[in-house]
């Protein structure tokens, strides 16, 4: 029975994911990527983990082993982190070899947890008697979410109880230390509001709830400080524009999102709708990248999105797919869809190199040469967050409820699902995202009635719908799901065509930084140009003609199979002479015509390096 958000008896969610286990990827994108994620990336990270000190920390403070605290004091994230990937993956694929190494950090968990339940490696080796005394800024909740976060995933996953019951103690002594009639307090790094709530979930222990609520409250009370760094500047349901530390930021609103799944508060939905428009209309990259400073690695001012200077950090993007989930959740919104499936492809995935073994921190939209992936970093937040994401996936795909089954995201799988009390087998076959074409095949356990709901992502504008070869005639609108309810059959096929035409993509003119310039998109993918496929040019010296959109091609040769974009360009050639400023009148341009290729933004990075851009010039001739 394991959920990435069990909202099953949450009263004011819409609908209820499937179980991780219950989807089986059988395509060429996500499946070889979930497989190379057990293989290699996974235990790669476990090997990360403990030539750091990491795991060590847990050895040390349960006195199994002698050393000093190895490493940032939050490190402790790092590893429960991991531990909650492990758990998504034995879900999906049982692997002894994982499940061992995972059974062995448990152990050393629990040895490290004293005897009120308190658990945190730094403290205990280094301020034991500092317990809770600087929450702005020393992690101790955050560090407990995630081992709570862990906990839960991996009972799910394996009905192994030892970590859970670590946390559930862990959680009891938070609540022991904070609430309305003891400890003022708010965590300075959001996390443990929706790990409180999906402990909730699974123990129906409602004091965990109530802390979660209880975090929330403290908002902009100024107990860590009043800062708009931490939002802790105003009360959250006064929010109306989304600042600070972009992955505190939107980590709160997960935990919000999952409180009023719980509890129906109007003004914590009409916060997160505010914080929702801000973010995604004024202060959100194209890929679904999400902060734009690397000062305090946070959100700018409305339209402050640099290329080449992005921060757009990957859990940044991680905590996007995790709003835009849970949000989807609660409404039934396809806007949330839509998100959630930009910002998996083009703001996660890039955080990973198509080999498995190393990682993007930051993912700037331009780039001459310097950025590239490294194998670990010494503040590690992002390697095991992917890890966590990817596989979990399979749970993100379909989800129920009372009246039927909605597809979020197209793979080529095969999944089960309870309707009713009825077991309805679902066949999906398509080639997405490299190509929009979806067959959908039913199998109920019988002849049933219940609504098939279908996203219709919002970039697509002209879907065409198929039940058994009979086109529906009713409007099938973008940014939307389509729905189909009838009595279903075994052997019933939908097909559903998701046209992919290749389109230039305009900012708006109040970002300056993209003036005169247009992003390549195809179907949920955004496009970069790398210089390695573009010999002829310096890429950010090309030009692309407005009313010429390059042309897809297929390359299943390249980058582990991707669709390309082709076209004709124009190299711009300017003689500066050497010098940064000319009078216009001194300068001559040459205008080359050139062939560009433009390779999926996730992939970059992955051969040699050169310049890179998404936002590419354009012209009208």
């Amino acid at each position: 029975m394991c959920l990435v958000t069990d909202t099953s008896r949450s009263p004011y969610a819409l609908m209820r994911p499937a179980l991780v286990n219950s989807v089986a990827l059988e395509d060429g994108f996500w499946a070889p990527r979930l497989e190379l994620l057990r293989r290699v990336t996974l235990p790669s990270q476990h090997r990360q983990l403990e030539e750091t000190g990491r795991i060590s920390n847990f050895r040390r403070a349960s006195g199994r082993a002698g050393g000093e605290f190895s490493g940032f004091y939050f490190n402790d994230s790092d590893v429960y982190k991991w531990l909650e990937a492990v758990g998504y993956a034995l879900a999906y694929s049982h692997d002894k070899g994982l499940q061992d190494l995972a059974k062995g950090v448990i152990e050393e968990v629990a040895a490290a947890q004293r005897e009120d339940g308190y658990i945190d490696t730094y403290f205990a080796l280094e301020r034991e008697n500092e317990r809770w005394t600087n929450l702005r800024d020393m992690h101790e909740l955050y560090c407990a979410g995630h081992l709570i976060q862990a906990a839960v995933a991996y009972h799910r996953a394996t009905g192994d109880r030892i970590l859970l019951d670590v946390a559930s103690s862990a959680a009891d002594h938070i609540a022991s230390v904070f609430g309305p009639s003891r400890r003022p307090g708010a965590p300075g790094h959001p996390e443990v509001e929706m790990a409180l709530v999906e402990l909730h979930r699974s123990t129906r222990i409602e004091v965990y709830l109530e802390m979660a609520r209880f975090f929330i409250d403290q908002r902009g009370k100024g107990v860590i400080g009043g800062g708009v760094h931490h939002i802790d500047h105003r009360p959250f349901r006064e929010l109306n524009e989304i600042v600070g530390h972009a992955v505190r930021s939107v980590y709160l609103n997960c935990g919000a999102a999952d409180v009023y799944m719980e509890t129906g508060e109007e003004a914590i939905w009409e916060a997160l709708e505010r914080l929702w428009y801000s973010m995604t209309e004024r202060r959100m990259y194209v890929t679904g990248g999400a902060g734009s400073r690397h000062e305090r690695e946070a959100f700018g001012a409305d339209y402050e999105l640099p290329s080449a200077h992005a921060y757009a950090e990957t859990c940044a993007a991680i905590a996007n797919v995790m709003w835009s989930w849970r949000m989807l959740l609660a409404s039934g919104e396809a806007k949330y869809a839509d998100a959630m499936e930009l910002a998996l492809y083009n703001g996660v995935l890039p955080g990973i190199s198509l080999d498995g073994k190393r990682y993007f921190y930051v993912n700037p939209l331009a780039d001459r040469v310097g950025h590239r992936r490294q194998a670990w970093f010494p503040c590690a937040c992002c390697p095991p967050n992917i890890a966590r994401l990817l596989a979990s996936l399979p749970g993100y795909i379909y989800s129920v409820s009372d009246d039927g089954l909605w597809v979020h995201l197209y793979a080529r799988c095969t999944a089960r699902f309870n309707l009713s009390d009825l077991m309805v087998k679902v066949g999906q076959r398509t080639d997405y995202p490299l190509d929009g074409e979806v067959v959908l095949v039913l199998d109920p356990e019988k002849e049933m009635e219940f609504t098939l709901r279908l996203h219709i992502p919002s970039w697509c504008r002209a879907a065409e719908l198929r039940v058994n070869g009979e086109p529906i005639e009713t409007a099938i609108i973008p940014g939307s799901y389509a729905e189909l309810r009838r009595v279903w059959s075994t052997g019933d096929e939908v097909r559903l065509n998701l046209p992919m035409p290749v389109e230039m993509v305009l900012s708006n003119p109040l970002v300056l930084e993209n003036a005169d310039r247009v992003a390549l998109k195809r179907g949920p993918l955004v496009y970069c140009l790398e210089q390695v496929d573009n010999p002829e040019a310096d890429v950010w010296s090309i030009s692309l003609p407005l009313g010429e959109p390059p042309r897809a091609e297929a390359r299943p040769d390249l980058l582990n199979n991707v669709v390309v974009l082709r076209g004709k360009a124009i190299a711009l050639d300017a003689d500066f002479n050497g010098k940064l400023y000319r009078p216009m009148k001194e300068v001559s341009v040459e205008k080359r015509r050139v062939e560009i290729t433009a390779v999926p933004y996730y992939a970059w990075a992955n051969r040699e390096p050169g310049p890179m851009t998404v936002w590419v010039r354009c012209s009208r001739h």
